[in-house]
């Protein structure tokens, strides 16, 4: 997949000492009747980062990105995308929002432009704005001739392709995954997790990528631990590490969050 470089307008915010984070989650809890997925929540995705929620699986990274995207309302606590709080805004709010959930949400039945218009629909932009949009972002990806076959007969990194690729339609500042690789092969997730990348390097979006798996993470980017629906620590991947004492990112978590390294390492790969 390659997304071509005029996709997105530069956040000439980003840099500003005094500019909101993208996202600002604080102390935010969330209940399933008497069970606590979330406890006391806190943590910032800075403009222009590229920010990995990691956690094993029932850490609660799902449950938080229903909080964010309004599935479910925020009853404890206050979420503010790029300064804006859900509560009170919630349309500017999430009209700077592009999300790519864990589920497929394309409609098979529907051609894949099919599928792109309609989100760009529902983002108030005409069939002709979309058409130059989808132009733009398809540039020289092996997708841009099967834009007519319906979604169902794409592979599964390649339905997440376009995923990603609806996800950027509307121009948003803050892209939400969650765990967006899940079940593709190493190829097709080296592939989304480079792409993503480049984004955030390029175009200056800001990206909060929840995933179990380890090997997703860089050394340059920031992590926030979830676990147990806590957030045992924050930062830089060098200040974690540095912070347990550990070798490594995958030690570190492991002494972070108690499990057996044995354990650790089973639930990170799966």
């Amino acid at each position: 997949m390659v997304l071509d470089a005029a996709i997105m307008t530069p956040d000439l915010s980003a840099g500003a000492p005094d500019a909101p984070p993208a996202l600002d989650v604080r102390r935010v809890s969330h209940s399933y009747g008497d069970r606590m997925a979330l406890v006391d929540v806190s943590f910032a995705v800075p403009r222009g980062s590229f920010t990995a929620l990691l956690g094993p699986n029932g850490a609660g990274k799902s449950t938080l990105f229903s909080l964010v995207t309004r599935l479910f309302n925020v009853r404890d606590g206050e979420i503010r995308i790029l300064g804006h709080r859900l509560s009170e805004e919630p349309g500017e709010a999430l009209r700077r929002l592009g999300v790519v959930f864990q589920a497929r949400t394309l409609d098979l039945d529907l051609s894949i432009r099919q599928n792109l218009k309609y989100h760009a629909a529902l983002h108030g932009m005409t069939g002709a704005e979309a058409s130059q949009r989808i132009a733009e972002i398809l540039r020289g990806s092996e997708l841009v001739d099967r834009m007519g076959e319906k979604a169902r007969n794409l592979s599964g990194g390649q339905l997440r392709r376009i995923e990603i690729v609806r996800a950027f339609m509307h121009r948003p500042r803050l892209i939400l995954l969650d765990e967006p690789t899940v079940g593709l092969d190493i190829r097709s997730r080296a592939e989304i997790v480079s792409e993503v990348r480049r984004l955030v390097k390029d175009e200056g979006v800001s990206v909060l990528w929840a995933t179990h798996l380890i090997d997703e993470i860089d050394e340059t980017d920031r992590v926030v631990v979830l676990h147990h629906g806590k957030v045992l620590a924050e930062g830089n991947v060098p200040d974690i590490v540095a912070a347990e004492s550990a070798g490594s990112i995958r030690e570190a978590f492991t002494r972070l969050t108690g499990l057996a390294k044995s354990t650790a390492e089973r639930e990170m790969a799966s």
